[in-house]
């Protein structure tokens, strides 16, 4: 049986996890690895999920399932922060937890298929796992230039795929902190998006993976709650894997807005139904911790000062990069107004080459930095590099 399986690609950016953890020289930078890092380059433990889990560790009396629906409280809790002051939408969406975003969007796309989606839209470059999961599922994928040259978003390409979709599409759009380009949306161009979508009917589908890493919950938020303001349905996959930092413990979650209350019934029936069949039950972890610090104002508070300081830390990484004007060919300035952990560099695979063979940096062949790798420490030697190669 074995023999007839044919051999796959092994995944790039893991293959540069360990070419990285290989190399032997001292200033090496590690820029391809997409988790938050502080100035130290540890990828720390919140202190509020830390006391969030000491409360679980003195008072959790049991490790039984949860169901397919996981922790529904901890569904309920994240609602104000991503939907605003009326969570439900006069009781129009409903959740689930599902294994991290990829879980999310994973049981989005299923479910959409399930109700007749056939074609998804999506801006390309983007998360690699957005194409593979289309792929899996048997999907066609549509795709459309995320970016202008200059570093702005192409609204003209996005509302084209929007007003052209046919009924049994979608399009799929990234909430903020565009992974892998850092380019969002202007609060001008989601009101375009969301008036198309209204006019259209095309189907949206929103993946929420990095909300706060940006300008905030709030401002990260309003875009997507434009859209959702303007349309009968839609679905949303959220993470809180970055914005928790539980990137090991898989924590996301599944939402779907309905036209009216009723139909959200038969939907989460179709989507207990995938979910048991792909994963049985969400970890319960990671899922009550969130609940915990959401449920206890102090580990709110702490909570939240932490995640300032995360995109403090990188907007500040990305202001410094904007300072030095250019690096050899490449234009850093444009990095100053996008969002988020990432952003694309436009090198060439030899260049990215050079920069890990000659000066130890280590970043996707495809140009995408991760702005956390970065510290004031070696970002002069970042920029000299870049420009010693480009130049």
């Amino acid at each position: 049986m074995l023999d007839r399986l044919e051999p796959q690609a092994p995944d790039a950016l893991l293959a540069l996890i360990r070419l990285y953890a290989a190399d032997p020289r001292a200033d090496k930078i590690d820029l391809g690895v997409g988790v938050y890092r502080t100035e130290d380059g540890a990828t720390p433990v919140f202190a509020a999920v830390k006391a969030a889990e000491q409360v679980l560790v003195d008072t959790q009396d049991s490790k039984s399932y949860l169901g397919p629906e996981g922790d529904m409280g901890m569904v309920a809790a994240l609602m104000p922060y991503i939907f605003g002051a009326d969570p439900t939408m006069g009781g129009r969406i409903q959740g689930m937890q599902t294994p991290g975003g990829t879980g999310a969007v994973r049981l989005a796309l299923a479910l959409a298929q399930k109700a007749g989606v056939k074609r998804v839209h999506m801006g390309v470059p983007s998360w690699p796992n957005h194409a593979q999961i289309l792929a899996d599922l048997g999907m066609e994928l549509a795709p459309f230039d995320h970016a202008n040259a200059d570093g702005s978003a192409n609204l003209d390409a996005v509302l084209a795929a929007i007003n052209g979709a046919a009924a049994d599409e979608a399009v799929l759009l990234h909430a903020c902190c565009h992974n892998p380009t850092g380019i969002d949306y202007t609060a001008g161009q989601w009101a375009r998006i969301a008036d198309s979508f209204a006019a259209s009917s095309t189907f949206p589908i929103i993946d929420a993976a990095y909300q706060g890493l940006g300008h905030g919950l709030e401002a990260d938020g309003a875009g997507m709650r434009e859209v959702l303001a303007k349309v009968p349905e839609a679905f949303i996959a959220y993470s809180c894997d970055k914005n928790f930092g539980q990137y090991r413990d898989r924590v996301g979650a599944f939402y779907v807005l309905a036209k009216e209350a009723g139909a959200l019934d038969t939907a989460f029936s179709n989507a207990n139904a995938l979910a048991r069949a792909a994963w049985s039950m969400p970890p319960d972890h990671g899922g009550a911790v969130v609940r915990i610090v959401l449920g206890d104002a102090g580990m709110t508070k702490a909570w939240l000062a932490e995640l300032d300081d995360m995109r403090a830390r990188m907007r500040g990484v990305r202001d410094a990069l904007a300072a030095a004007g250019t690096a050899g060919r490449i234009d850093l300035t444009p990095l100053a107004s996008q969002n988020g952990l990432f952003a694309m560099l436009p090198v060439t695979k030899d260049e990215v080459a050079k920069l890990r063979e000659d000066h130890a940096i280590y970043m996707a062949a495809s140009g995408r930095i991760n702005i956390a790798g970065l510290t004031h420490a070696n970002l002069p030697k970042f920029i000299a590099a870049l420009a010693a190669v480009t130049g």
